[in-house]
């Protein structure tokens, strides 16, 4: 920790007392998860509540948590099933189930280690991805009237099945950027025990209407998927959220 890390943290909590209040962090060895170390430390005060659904976990990282007591004993203690569990994204969940906020300070108060052995790798991608599907649609999708997946592949169509056969007959059409997707038409969901099976349409990016869950990976298409949310004048938090 850097000397002024606790008075720091505490002087946000101290004003906000049902925040989790986490700080920047450099990684050592430098230039560990480099993808993964520019999120934390770059997301603005909004991003930290609307990318809560991506696959990179809490928005604030758990070594750098600050919170007041009361605060950790209303939200309750982390789920003790050892190995494997993702407590970190329980508590993070749960906290904001309960109404509490996310706050960031600025400063790069924390060196956070990484190495291969960590208790993170022991998490099933699977667990994961079930805790975020069933979030998203408890915070978001049960509240759209209908929406479009961006992404016919296969993120994309892994989230349609992931869904509840209420949320999966709001899903208007999925969008894509590939050719061959596209000229196909449409995504036939073959496991369905509804008959005839469901189709759904796939369509050009410019051609789709939001709102959109966006199922491409940020920070990996050389600034091509951030270009065209910007280019559609879409808002973070209403016309789309990020799911990968």
């Amino acid at each position: 920790m850097m000397p002024q890390r606790v008075r720091l943290q505490y002087e946000r909590t101290v004003c906000n007392p049902t925040a989790i209040v986490g700080c920047q962090v450099r990684r050592d060895p430098e230039g560990s998860t480099e993808r993964y170390t520019r999120w934390i430390n770059s997301l603005s005060p909004e991003q930290l509540y609307t990318q809560v659904f991506t696959s990179h976990g809490p928005t604030v990282v758990m070594p750098t948590w600050f919170c007041s007591r009361d605060w950790f004993l209303k939200v309750g203690p982390f789920d003790e099933g050892g190995k494997g569990v993702p407590e970190d994204l329980l508590w993070f969940y749960r906290s904001l189930r309960l109404g509490g906020s996310v706050l960031r300070v600025d400063e790069c108060l924390l060196i956070y280690r990484y190495h291969q052995h960590a208790a993170t790798h022991s998490v099933l991608e699977e667990t994961i991805w079930t805790l975020r599907v069933n979030f998203l649609q408890e915070r978001v999708l049960d509240q759209w009237d209908s929406f479009t997946i961006w992404n016919a592949g296969k993120q994309g169509r892994k989230l349609y099945r992931s869904l509840s056969l209420t949320n999966q007959k709001k899903v208007k059409a999925f969008c894509d950027v590939d050719e061959k997707k596209i000229k196909k038409g449409f995504y036939t969901y073959e496991d369905s025990k509804e008959r005839p099976k469901p189709k759904i349409p796939v369509l050009r990016v410019k051609d789709a209407s939001p709102p959109f869950i966006v199922c491409v990976k940020l920070d990996m298409t050389a600034g091509v998927l951030e270009e065209s949310l910007a280019s559609l004048k879409l808002k973070e938090g209403e016309d789309f959220y990020h799911f990968n």
